[in-house]
Formats: C-alpha cells, structure tokens, sequence
C-alpha cells in the first residue's frame, strides 16, 4: 500500500493520523486516517480559487487545453496505480478500476479539443449596420461533490471541462473514498509544475463530511455547485444553491429498465443484462434494476439469466476472474437484504441475494447477485436500492412495456432490446422512453464521454461530460455591434426630436 501511495505522489505517514478512518471495503482493512475539515476549510478553499479565477480566466482557452493535456498524460503514466487505489476503496473490481481511470484520460482528450471549440453564434440582427453575437466566458469557482462508486471520473468530467472553460475546482469527494481524491490532486499538481503558468489553488480537494459538503453549497462565492449523489441530497442541495441565486448541476438517482422485445437477440441481451444488473456490485447510478420482458420470451430469457447469475464469481476484486466485488458496507448490505425481505413478503420469487464469503472476510459485505420477479411494478421498484437486485416482470404491449417503464420517479438510462426498427424508434421517440439516455441494444450503463451524461424527474436534469456540457461552466453574453452611424431602435420604434 505504501508503494502505491507514493508512485501517485502521496506518502503514507502523512495519511497516519485524523479523525476519519478510511477503510477499504475488500476486507474491512484501515488503509489511511485523515483530519476532517469543515466549513473554515472550505472557505479558505474558495478564498483562495477565487484568487487563482482572476488569473486562469485570462488565459486563452488553448492554453488551458494544455494543462488539461498533461494531465491526462499524467493519468496514462500512473493507470494502473490509480485504478488499484480505486478498486482498494470501492471494492470495484481491477478492470472497472483501470476503466474508470481511462474515462478520466478520455475527457482529458476531449477537453483538449473542447478548448479551441468554446464556439458561440452569430445572429441575425434587424437593424441595419449592426451585428449580433453571443459570446462565452468563464463562470467562477466550481465545487464538485462527488459519490464513493466513481471517486475519480465523475469528478474528472467536471474538472477538464471547469478548467478548459477558466474555472478553478474545490472538490469534496465521498468521505468512503477521499485516497483517490487526494491521489488525483497530486497528479493534477505534477501536470501544474511541467506548465509552469498555472496559478495556484486551481485544484483543490476538501475533505470532510456533511458540514464541508454544506458549507461549499451555501458559500456565496462558488458559482456552480454540481453535485453527485442520492435524490435525497439533491432535494437539500438544488434550494440551498438556487436561493443564493447559485448554479447547480444536480446527477441523482437512478432506476433503469430494460425492455425485451419478443423479436430481441436473447443471447446478446443475457450479456447486456449481467453487467449492466451486476456490475459494480449494482452500485452504478446506470445500473439495470428492472426487466421488462416480453411474456413470449420472458420464461426462455429468466432460464439464461439465472445460468449465468450461477457462474458469476463473486470475490476479491483485486483478483483475476473475479466479477463482482462487495457492496461498499454494512448499511449497503442491510438495505438490501431489507428489501428482499419485503419482496418475499409479497410473494415475489428470489434468486440468489445471500451473503458470501463471510467467514474469509467477516468485515466486508459479498452478496450473491439477486434477480427478484414480481407481477407487478410495487412500492419497491419505485426506489432505487443501490446494491446488484434485479427486479423482471412481464409485459404483454409495447405501450404497457412503455407506460412501466416510465412510471417511476427517475429518469436517468434506459434501453430496449429489439430487432424491430418500429419498436426502437418508438422507444427513442417523445412518446417513449423519458430519460435521459435511451439505448437501442445495448444496456444502460458504461455511457461514453462523447454525450451528455445526465437524466431527468428526480435524477436532476443535470448534463455532465460530453456534448455541449461545457456551457454548464460558462457564462453567456449577448452582444451587439452598431458600425453603421446611425442610432436605429429595435422594434422600430422611434424617439421624435432626438
């Protein structure tokens, strides 16, 4: 452990001592302890990115494009220590680990590009000898509060972006996962030194719990608070922010289904289905929680699943082989086992859920992968229970299989596994899916850096990532040219005897 920490510029006796203790949900094992910092910390944090925007914003956008380059450079030279460490405090296993880290050099790329693409429009204007334009400029210091499941990424799509568009970041990572954070600082400090013109504070990581999370929400001096985590944090973050007239980028929850049509590739949709559901334990906000199966092929489909849920290895994530690690707690596990109780109850039938290897690691939370079928769409699966619990339920019509569908709070990713292009496309339409991300063949989660990255209802309407993101973390500016030496009013309206 002490090796790792230092390839990625920490050191270990510097992570010795503090109130919170970080511990790595493999095997219950301490990996660090830290001091809490709360609402001083963060102030002198903004204080100080404030004074770093006045400096950054000037820069041209190219030239910040740079740094955001040798970062990424820096995130290629240290992948696998980097992805370990994530693994370590996740509980994710090696390959999602080293994946996560490779989306933070993807959107590293891609904010490279971004920053000589910062593009506004020329309008149209009505007045003779004048032209109309918007312009964009940079917003302000941005606070990114991220979730444990994704401790790097997520946070990466918010700072290349904040930096490319003159934004400084103060970042409060899940106190479960703040290793990686303050592993990202460093290697984003190294990238800071190779530039040589970068002002400092650019980057800063906080890191504590509740009151440092409140404290950056409601600190007049953040611009844009864009904020990852359950739908219960949004409802406290979204009216903190707006009433200080503040910005919010808000990615909540998620409840994702996947509808199998009676003419779908089973084959292709068993292999979608098992890492979408199991993936990360089922701790992804895309993760596939309910299966809306075509009763035609619903009994055909459940056989394959079960199949395949049976030969999951479920094990040390660190190890070779291994698809499912543990759930990243003692409440994770609770919560779940709490729920399945509750379906049982009801006459659901349940596959699989039980805790394993508990006497190898009597510290950690293994489950077996649980599939749950049910008559109909109950209480339950209006929530989202963040552990790998799979809800199937049969369909008789596309409009049913819809209407299910979109019937829960959340609206994040979605998918429909069809071979009938009247399906897909009525699905992708205004009258189908409701989310955010809609998928033809292919399962709702592992989304690409390229497009937007966010959903609607109570998953916050937040757009993160790819696509036009970028103005998330700008400021818009219409202007107005007159080159003309006349004084023409729009909306033709005249000023007698001026």
């Amino acid at each position: 452990m002490n090796e790792l920490l230092r390839a990625l510029g920490l050191e270990a006796a510097a992570l010795a001592e503090g109130e919170l203790c970080v511990v790595s949900p493999i095997d219950g094992r301490t990996l660090a302890r830290l001091p809490m910092q709360g609402a001083p910390e963060v102030a002198a944090a903004v204080s100080a990115a404030q004074r770093a925007f006045l400096e950054w914003r000037g820069v041209p956008a190219p030239r910040r494009g740079e740094l955001v380059r040798l970062f990424g450079e820096e995130l290629r030279a240290h992948k696998d220590p980097l992805g370990r460490l994530v693994t370590l405090e996740t509980g994710k296993i090696l390959q999602e680990g080293l994946g996560e880290v490779q989306e933070m050099i993807d959107i590293c790329d891609f904010a490279l590009g971004l920053s000589r693409q910062l593009y506004g429009l020329t309008m149209a204007s009505e007045r003779p000898g004048h032209r109309m334009m918007e312009t964009w400029h940079p917003l302000g210091v941005v606070g990114v509060i991220s979730a444990f499941n994704f401790p790097a990424a997520v946070w990466a799509w918010n700072a290349a972006l904040a930096l490319v568009c003159g934004d400084p970041v103060v970042w409060k990572p899940s106190e479960k996962t703040p290793l990686t954070a303050l592993a990202c600082r460093a290697l984003f400090e190294r990238a800071a030194a190779r530039f040589g013109q970068a002002p400092a504070n650019l980057v800063q990581v906080v890191v504590g719990g509740r009151e440092a999370g409140m404290a950056l929400v409601d600190h007049p001096g953040v611009a844009l608070v864009s904020a990852t985590g359950s739908t219960r944090m949004g409802r406290e973050v979204g009216p903190r922010v707006a009433a200080r007239f503040g910005r919010c980028l808000l990615e909540l929850g998620g409840n994702n289904a996947m509808i199998v049509a009676p003419s779908a590739d089973l084959d292709l949709a068993v292999r979608a289905i098992l890492f979408s559901a199991v993936g990360t334990a089922g701790q992804r906000c895309t993760t596939l929680r309910r299966l809306i199966v075509h009763r035609d092929v619903a009994d055909a489909l459940l056989v394959r699943l079960k199949q395949a849920w049976a030969s999951v290895r479920v094990g040390n994530p660190l190890e070779a082989g291994t698809l499912v690690g543990p759930l990243i707690d003692r409440h994770a596990f609770e919560r779940m086992q709490a729920v399945i109780a509750r379906l049982a109850a009801a006459g659901a039938r349940i596959t699989g859920g039980e805790r394993m290897l508990a006497e190898a690691f009597p510290d950690a939370w293994y489950v077996r992968p649980c599939i749950a079928e049910v008559d109909a769409q109950g209480a339950e699966m209006h929530e989202e229970t963040f552990a790998p619990l799979l809800y199937a339920l049969r369909y008789d019509t596309l409009e049913e299989a819809i209407a299910l569908h979109n019937d829960v709070p959340q609206g994040l990713s979605s998918c429909i596994f069809t071979n009938d292009l009247r399906e897909a496309e009525a699905f992708l339409s205004s009258s189908g899916s409701d989310c955010g991300i809609a998928n033809v063949n292919i399962g709702p989660s592992g989304a690409e850096i390229g497009g937007a990255f966010g959903g609607e209802k109570e998953t916050g309407g937040g757009r993160e990532s790819g696509s036009d993101s970028w103005r998330s973390y700008m400021r818009r500016a219409t202007n107005t040219v007159n080159y003309s030496r006349e004084l023409p009013l729009a909306q033709g309206i005249r000023f007698e005897n001026v």
